[in-house]
């Protein structure tokens, strides 16, 4: 049987790079690892990481089609993050004018959690530990 360690990375395509470039580590606050631009592609490439550890790349390419819908998309559901205080973290991404849902149940587990948007409209998740 084939032995996965754990995931190495989330690749993401973004519209706009600077925005999402601060999204990403002004607001989320992911360390940047690297940033490479490959004037070939047009490309910026951006590794990011989560508490030390290689978590997202975020690319910029020209051009690139939008989703088509929400969140039932085929591809990459939802990106989620677990947080201590859920609260906490809603109240926090509010205040940064980051759009929200409120905070749910889920049926499984009974933890709390929420979504919220990147700024090209990919899901993000918050779920309590």
């Amino acid at each position: 049987m084939l032995k996965i360690n754990k995931i190495h990375h989330i690749a993401i395509i973004c519209s706009d790079y600077k925005r999402s470039k601060d999204f990403y580590t002004e607001i989320l606050g992911l360390k940047i690892i690297r940033e490479v631009y490959r004037a070939e592609r047009d490309s910026y490439k951006l590794d990011l990481a989560l508490n030390d550890g290689y978590a997202i790349e975020l690319f910029s390419f020209p051009d690139t089609p939008q989703r088509l819908t929400r969140p039932e998309a085929q591809g990459l559901r939802h990106l989620a993050f677990e947080v201590d205080d859920i609260k906490n973290t809603r109240e926090l991404l509010v205040n940064q004018n980051i759009d929200c849902e409120e905070i749910r149940i889920d049926e499984t587990t009974q933890k709390q959690f929420f979504f919220c948007s990147d700024p090209d409209n990919l899901p993000i998740e918050f779920y309590e530990s």
